[in-house]
This record gives structure tokens, C-alpha cells and sequence, in this order.
């Protein structure tokens, strides 16, 4: 195994920043107190709190007492989710949603469904974006929660979502947006995309794992899935968890100084990768939407005669470059990505699928090392394949 580390999974994980680091061990070592305590050493956990909470509020410009902190972006959409469910489903029992959601929208839908909701999801055309004229047709006056992604963690595609907004004005329905794969790559604003909730995961933008946090916009109630001691507005009761959550709030501020630059140097480095496998003569599709119009970080690619994306997956390993073969909830599971089935893809493109994901840390010489690995691994793998 070569020595250096060539890091292409940005999508499952990022690697925390220095920063990051560094505020997260003041805070374990020095503002260790309870948040709730009311002694200094409270007080000064708690204002660490209150700065990760204006921060976070800034990258997405939101208010700060509209963001919660959650456990990280499962529990943020959950809380969402089920929260709507909770809170108004007296008014009405039906939620829209589309079919290539991560698992955690999903399956939330689904149990909901299990207990009596009716829930819509919507087929995506052949990039994986939802028509906004099917969310409106899909529309019922019983219709309490419309929720989609922002990005697709696996293709990159962008929804539609402030045209899902547009369209939602006025009514009564709350719109709800996955923005855990978007934060940080793209520009968010809660006002322009028009949505009432919107969540993020800390280790999706170099901060640490297990803190995310679910935007509220304010006026808008909704049920808690933690009862205790009323922490977070009481929307999730429990002690904080001070150390993530300054980490995150580090990170968002580190991600909001660099967005304006980060979106354009992602799509050239993304550009540098496929122009690298077309001049090797390397035959490959993109699965999804064109590379210019989907997320600047994400790629998703098969190559002809490579039937199994996680063989060349290991075969990229050997050579110190680190991909993934779609969503890291799956990626060991022995079965189809749901995203790339909606897609409707041939058997043989889907299954061989890699997903290459980059952040802002990604490095030219990173992508070279992809390219390199690839002409490499690809042409051996099709001849013991024939």
C-alpha cells in the first residue's frame, strides 16, 4: 500500500480541518463545563454554543436561535420528519417526497407510512432530478410536508429546491430540505430556497461526526423525538455535546469564508479528472446528470468492461486512492443503489458504478492519482473480467 493517501470519499466523510481540531480540544480541555450549569464554567460552554449556533446560522443565512443541534444530519431529518408528522398531523396525513432520497428521508416515510400516512415519492428522470409540475400535481389539501434533497449524495444532482419553495408559497404545507450534501459546496440561503427546515451534518464539511443541526424557521413548531431537560429550545433534550458542536460551528465558518472560490475550483478539478481519463483513452459513462450541471464535488462514473464497481474500488485502494461505490449506509450491503435503480440504468453500469467525491482540501494531485490508478486498474480488470 503506497504511503501517501489520495482521499476521494468526501461524500461519506471529510476529513476535520485543523481548526476543527484545535477548537474542539479547547473545548474538552478548558470549557469543559455543563452548558446548563450556572457557575463560569457553564457559562462559558454555553456562549461556545451560542458563537457554533451563529455560525451556522451564517452559512445557511438563517437566525441563530432558528438552528438546533442535533446528533448529526439522520437525526436532523428524522427530527424533521417526524417532528412535522407530530405536530400536525391532525391538519393532514400526507407527505411528499422523491425516490432518490437518502435512506434517512426514506425510511422515515416509510415507518410513517407503516402508521397510517400516505406518502408520495416521485419518480426522477434519467439525471435524478424531480419535475417541480409533479410536486405541484402531486399537492393535496391534506399535504402537510413536502421534503427533498438539496444534492444527491451519490450523483450529484440538484433539485429543484427553491422552485419547490416558489410553488409551496402561500400554502400550508411545510417544506422540508436535506442540505447535508450541499453545505459547504454550494451557496444556501433559507429565504431564497423558501423552506421551513433544513438539515446539515458536521463531518460532510470537515467538521467532527455525530453533530449536525436542523435549521426551524421561526413561527414553525414541531414535535421533538427527545424528552429531558428541555435543552435546544426543547426540540432535543439532553446534555450537549459541546466539543461537536463547536467543531461544527468551525467549520461552517471556515466553509462560508471559502464558498465563493470552493464551487468553481471543485468544477475544474472535476473537469481535470475526466479530461485525465479521456486522454489515457479510458471508456467511461457518467451516471446521472452532465457534469456541468450537477454538484461541483460529486461524480459518479462506470467504466465499459468493469462489471463490479466494488473490485475496482479495492484495485484504486491498492494504489492509495480511496472512492466509494455510492452511499457509505450501503456501500457494504450486496445490493443495487436505489438511486442509480430509479435511474434505470443496464445492470452492468449500475453495478459497476464508483462515486468520486471531492472537497474543498482536494489537491490536483489527488485527481492525477485517480487518473493514474484508473488506467492502471481499469484495462486489468476488464482482460481478468473477458
Amino acid at each position: 500500500m503506497p504511503e501517501t493517501i489520495h482521499y476521494l470519499d468526501n461524500s461519506a466523510t471529510t476529513r476535520p480541518r485543523p481548526e476543527v481540531v484545535a477548537a474542539m480540544m479547547s473545548a474538552l480541555t478548558e470549557d469543559f463545563g455543563n452548558p446548563s450549569s450556572a457557575h463560569r464554567l457553564g457559562i462559558a460552554a454555553e456562549k461556545r454554543i451560542q458563537e457554533a449556533r451563529a455560525a451556522v446560522a451564517r452559512l445557511i443565512g438563517a437566525r441563530p436561535e432558528e438552528i438546533h443541534f442535533t446528533s448529526g444530519g439522520t437525526e436532523a431529518i428524522n427530527t424533521a420528519i417526524f417532528g412535522v408528522a407530530r405536530a400536525y398531523g391532525r391538519r393532514g396525513r400526507h407527505i411528499i417526497t422523491q425516490a432518490t432520497e437518502h435512506p434517512a428521508t426514506l425510511e422515515a416515510c416509510r415507518a410513517l407510512a407503516a402508521g397510517g400516512f400516505e406518502v408520495t415519492i416521485l419518480p426522477v428522470d434519467r439525471s435524478g432530478r424531480v419535475d417541480p409540475d409533479q410536486v405541484a400535481r402531486a399537492l393535496r389539501p391534506d399535504t402537510i410536508l413536502v421534503t427533498l434533497m438539496a444534492v444527491n449524495n451519490e450523483i450529484g444532482t440538484i433539485q429543484p429546491v427553491a422552485e419547490v419553495g416558489r410553488l409551496l408559497r402561500g400554502r400550508e404545507t411545510l417544506f422540508h430540505v436535506d442540505a447535508v450534501q450541499a453545505a459547504g459546496k454550494l451557496p444556501l440561503r433559507v429565504d431564497e430556497i423558501g423552506c421551513h427546515l433544513l438539515s446539515l451534518s458536521g463531518h460532510k464539511i470537515h467538521g467532527p461526526k455525530g453533530v449536525g443541526a436542523l435549521y426551524v424557521r421561526q413561527g414553525v413548531r414541531i414535535a421533538p423525538l427527545l424528552y429531558g431537560g428541555g435543552q435546544e429550545e426543547g426540540l432535543r433534550s439532553g446534555t450537549e455535546n459541546v466539543p461537536g458542536i463547536v467543531g461544527l460551528g468551525t467549520a461552517a465558518a471556515l466553509a462560508l469564508a471559502e464558498l465563493d472560490q470552493v464551487p468553481d475550483r471543485l468544477r475544474a478539478l472535476k473537469r481535470r479528472l475526466l479530461a485525465g481519463l479521456a486522454e489515457r483513452g479510458l471508456e467511461y459513462v457518467v451516471n446521472g446528470p452532465d457534469p456541468e450541471e450537477a454538484a461541483p464535488h460529486i461524480l459518479n462514473l462506470s467504466f465499459r468492461g468493469v462489471p463490479r464497481g466494488e473490485v475496482l474500488l479495492h484495485a484504486l485502494e491498492q494504489q492509495g486512492v480511496f472512492v466509494s461505490t455510492g452511499s457509505a449506509c450501503h456501500s457494504r450491503r450486496q445490493t443495487l443503489s436505489h438511486v442509480l435503480e430509479a435511474l434505470r440504468l443496464p445492470p452492468e453500469q449500475a453495478t459497476g458504478a464508483i462515486r468520486v467525491s471531492l472537497s474543498p482540501l482536494t489537491t490536483e494531485a489527488d485527481i492525477d492519482a485517480f487518473v493514474a490508478a484508473a488506467a492502471q486498474a481499469v484495462p486489468e480488470l476488464r482482460n481478468l473480467m473477458r
